[in-house]
C-alpha cells in the first residue's frame, strides 16, 4: 500500500470512530429522555448505558489502533 492509501484508510477509519461517538451519545440521551417521558422501567436504562459503553469501547479501541498505526507509520 502507498503512503497515500494508508493516510487515506486511516482519515476514513478516524471518520467513521468520530460518528459512531458522536451517534452512541446521541441516541442514549434521546432513548434515557424518552425512556423518562416513556416511564421505562430501570432495568431498561442500564440496557441503555452497557450499549453505549460498548460502544464507546469500541471507539477508543480503534483510536488506539489509530494511534499505533500513525507512530509505526512515522518510524
Amino acid at each position: 500500500m502507498t503512503e497515500d492509501q494508508l493516510d487515506q484508510d486511516m482519515a476514513r477509519k478516524g471518520r467513521t470512530v468520530s460518528v459512531v461517538i458522536a451517534g452512541t451519545i446521541l441516541i442514549w440521551l434521546a432513548l434515557n429522555v424518552i425512556g423518562k417521558m416513556v416511564g421505562l422501567p430501570g432495568r431498561f436504562a442500564l440496557l441503555f448505558d452497557l450499549a453505549a459503553m460498548a460502544a464507546l469501547i469500541w471507539a477508543l479501541v480503534n483510536i488506539y489502533q489509530i494511534w499505533r498505526a500513525r507512530q509505526a507509520d512515522k518510524g
